[in-house]
């Protein structure tokens, strides 16, 4: 823990410095008493895993993805997790994320006593290098002159494993006001920056510290260093591959299952198609999708979302056509929050309801993915934000009758691809780009209503038209178009008109955490906004967003 009360009569200042094990069993002497039973216990056969304890850092994320792509697995959870969570998991490694607090104050994050007891290797990265430190009897104090952006990071121990095959000299990202002052008992200084004494710091036992962010792209051999940390320091494997994960899926969706029945709520997006061919691989016949035509899709697309499941996947399909129900419970809506919801509840009751005329069903799979779950602030961590409410995560109503089958809870988008192709998926499903659950009710800014949807249908269809023409759909993360509640004058065939205004967005991504705008070539853009003015007689103004993500989202709501 960061302090000790002042009854305590081993401490009065939460800086133990006694010699040895001494040190250590100090801390967790006092931590156990706070924290009792805290023990890193895994199940018997548990997959090895990399946790990641989330501090708040904006870059937490950006550490499971640089994980992931060593064929790590790894998850991010609240700091305050307590040990019985993780029993699923074999801990290779705790990595301590970023974070905006201050080790020393009041109500600051702490370190729970079972990670420094589970006798695993320990990566802290800036806030996580300073609470380790403080945790074992440091100092940390804050710093005379704040360290922010580029920093050259000089390495006096080179032949520690943290530092294989990397220069003496390295150019980091830092963006810290604290600094160490004093090292833990045990630890010594690996390499320095102008402002950082101690930029590096490790003991024998697998411990380290490091006051930079090595995440970021802003630190070029930043992955070198992490891959370093994973493989030379804990151990790991590296073997998480798609397939694996589908074989560890399949299995644990069987053993869930049971002899239940299982509905899957079908979009045509990619991450409900490979949450539904990885649930058939697990259960066969007992599953069976519904495709649900919400009349909140684009021009054409229950069609073609009908045609490629019935082609492709051998599976129990339903169509069900609720545009009715859906734009009924969408009347007079405005609030982009309450339409979230709004729909996610009504997916689930229209679920609830199809479940009686398949004699009972226990299941419901959905294709969350990790930012979905990230973005609604869902994995209880005191540190995150809700961004927004996603349909599928936190528009779910609270009495829902059906237990969920998330298999791709974990995964970014990119991994479902790659699981998608794994599992056999044509492209044309895998490489789609993504659209939202909420579809176009959340592209209609304001009331969702018929005759708004049908203009933002026929501009949206010309923006993926010329998209497809130009050969650069597949260069883009998304491209769509947005219907506001703006209006504005215009002149038409000689006439004045009052028409909407539409917005075009387009971006590119790794992993939708992130995402800029998309430099369009200006042609592009013209001959986009010269059909949508001609062709779609209520818009006589196009737009086109050039925010990135942050601050923007990519959706409008």
């Amino acid at each position: 823990m960061s302090t000790v009360e002042p009854s305590s009569p081993t401490a009065t200042t939460g800086r133990v410095r006694t010699s040895g094990d001494a040190e250590v069993a100090t801390y967790l002497e006092i931590a156990e008493a706070r924290e009792p039973g805290q023990v890193l216990t895994p199940a018997p056969n548990a997959p090895e895993a990399v946790v990641i304890l989330d501090y708040g850092s904006q870059f937490s994320m950006l550490i499971t993805r640089r994980i992931r792509e060593a064929n790590v697995y790894c998850e991010m959870v609240p700091w305050n997790t307590r040990p019985e969570a993780l029993s699923h998991l074999t801990v290779k490694a705790f990595v301590l994320s970023g974070g905006p607090s201050s080790v020393y104050a009041e109500g600051a994050p702490t370190l729970p006593a079972y990670v420094v007891n589970a006798g695993v290797p320990i990566l802290g990265i800036c806030y996580g290098m300073q609470l380790l430190v403080h945790t074992l009897g440091g100092v940390v104090e804050p710093a005379g002159e704040r360290e922010y952006g580029h920093a050259i990071l000089n390495v006096s121990e080179g032949e520690h494993p943290l530092f294989k095959g990397l220069p003496a000299s390295l150019s980091v990202w830092a963006s810290h006001g604290d600094k160490v002052s004093q090292l833990p008992v045990g630890f010594r200084s690996l390499a320095q920056s102008e402002n950082a004494p101690f930029a590096v710091a490790a003991d024998d036992r697998g411990r380290i510290g490091i006051l930079f962010h090595p995440e970021v792209v802003h630190t070029p051999q930043g992955d070198q260093l992490i891959r370093n940390f994973l493989f030379d320091v804990a151990g790991c494997t590296g073997d998480w591959t798609a397939g694996n994960f589908i074989e560890e899926s399949v299995a644990a969706i069987k053993q869930s299952v049971g002899d239940g029945q299982v509905i899957c709520a079908l979009s045509g997006g990619v991450d409900s198609a490979v949450a539904a061919a990885l649930v058939h691989a697990a259960v066969g016949d007992q599953l069976t999708c519904i495709f649900v035509d919400n009349g909140l899709l684009r021009m054409g697309e229950a069609q073609r979302v009908v045609e490629t499941f019935t082609k492709h996947m051998a599976i129990n399909f339903r169509h069900v056509d609720a545009t009715d129900r859906f734009l009924r419970d969408l009347a007079e809506v405005t609030d982009p929050e309450t339409k979230r919801k709004r729909i996610g509840e009504t997916f689930i009751r229209l679920f609830e309801d199809e479940t009686k005329s398949l004699g009972g069903v226990d299941f419901l799979v959905q294709g969350t993915t990790y930012p979905d779950v990230i973005e609604s602030a869902s994995t209880g961590n005191d540190a995150a934000v809700k961004i927004k409410s996603h349909h599928n995560v936190g528009g779910l109503p609270k009495d829902m009758k059906l237990t969920l089958i998330e298999p791709l809870r974990n995964l970014f988008k990119d991994e479902v691809r790659r699981v998608g192709t794994a599992l056999g998926l044509p492209d044309e499903m895998v490489f789609r780009q993504p659209f939202p659950g909420p579809g176009l009710g959340i592209r209609v800014i304001g009331e969702v209503t018929r005759d708004r949807l049908e203009v933002l249908r026929q501009a949206d269809f010309i923006v993926m038209d010329e998209i497809r023409k130009a050969n650069v759909y597949y260069e883009l993360w998304q491209a769509f178009a947005v219907l506001t509640n703006t209006k504005s004058v215009g002149v038409q065939g000689d006439f004045r008109t009052y028409g909407h205004t539409l917005a075009i967005r387009c971006v590119t991504a790794e992993d939708a955490m992130t995402a800029d705008w998309a430099r369009l070539p200006y042609d592009l853009l013209a001959k986009m906004s010269n059909r949508i003015t001609n062709e779609v007689p209520e818009i006589n103004r196009v737009v086109y967003d050039i925010t990135s993500k942050p601050p923007g989202t990519i959706e409008w709501e």
